[in-house]
């Protein structure tokens, strides 16, 4: 991680921000490196909801409950990361048809396990509580986002506590997965030339200033969710971000949270946006870190890094 920060020179420094969410990448380092630290840098509280993306839901055949798991700890460059005991707290606080625990998509899943160790490289004293989003509709993300966000709160009001300065929630995401090589299937719409690159990115930076910024509401989070899946059938994609589901769920969590703490709606800031593409590549090799895909114009995924307040 010193590696790591070196090479994209970056340094921690203490600020007095109270993020409350923001929307952070989990791709190789050597992609989305700096893009973890935008995203991250404003998060200041000791307990982190992390809202993970469920890649390998299909596998378990798992739709429409938030996962859960039962493990205590997570490894972590620094030592043993604790799971907050707010963790099964809150879960045992939720109807039974809104979740699941299930240590194995849990263990198996990598959108969380990435941003750990940026954030307890900045503070060694986080505890943190993660949730894995899988197939999800509007209707069900709009139920379970709202339990969730009551519980939460009745967590914090009874330890006078406050959203974004003792509890703050990060939810996982890369933007679109585009090209027509190395994927399960043609990801390019627009062509894998240099104007379909373009346009693939006007795409994503449109998502993003039409759903994702200022004001934060249940159409626009809707809409995002249709933008990114098909109407009719919601377990398969429209435009590929791997967070077409954590992402409408974290934000209506976070949002109806700070609705209840402090009336009124989150406000998104964009921060960056960055493909594994479009800018100089650090060497990981030399740490024994790489890749897991090839980037290329006919084969790269979009990072956005935005932060909510």
């Amino acid at each position: 991680m010193d590696s790591i920060y070196n090479r994209f020179q970056l340094k921690d420094k203490k600020n007095n921000n109270q993020w409350k969410a923001v929307i952070c990448p989990h791709d190789d380092y050597k992609y989305a490196g700096k893009l973890y630290y935008e995203a991250l840098k404003g998060i200041n509280t000791n307990t982190i909801i992390l809202i993970g993306v469920a890649h390998k839901a299909k596998k378990f055949n798992l739709k429409d409950k938030i996962i859960f798991g039962s493990y205590t700890h997570w490894k972590s460059p620094y030592g043993k990361l604790p799971v907050s005991p707010l963790n099964k707290e809150i879960y045992s606080k939720l109807p039974e048809e809104d979740y699941l625990i299930h240590d194995d998509m849990q263990q198996l899943e990598h959108s969380l396990e990435a941003i750990i160790p940026f954030l307890h490289k900045k503070n060694r004293n986080i505890e943190i509580v993660p949730i894995l989003v899988p197939y999800m509709n509007s209707e069900k993300i709009d139920v379970v986002s709202t339990h969730l966000s009551k519980v939460i709160y009745n967590i914090l009001k009874s330890r006078n506590l406050t959203f974004g300065k003792d509890l703050a929630i990060v939810i996982s995401n890369d933007a679109v997965h585009y090209g027509d090589v190395d994927w399960s299937q043609n990801l390019a719409p627009y062509g894998v030339d240099s104007l379909g690159t373009n346009k693939a990115r006007k795409h994503d930076l449109k998502i993003i200033n039409s759903y994702l910024i200022n004001n934060i509401d249940k159409t626009k989070i809707d809409s995002f969710l249709y933008e990114t899946t098909q109407k009719e059938d919601y377990t398969k994609y429209n435009w590929v971000w791997c967070g077409r589901y954590a992402v409408p769920f974290g934000l209506a969590t976070a949002n109806k949270l700070n609705i209840l703490q402090n009336n009124k709606p989150l406000k998104g800031t964009f921060l960056k946006y960055e493909t594994s593409i479009d800018h100089s590549l650090i060497e990981v090799e030399d740490l024994q870190m790489g890749t897991t895909a090839i980037a290329t114009q006919r084969h790269w995924v979009g990072y956005a890094s935005i932060k909510y307040e």
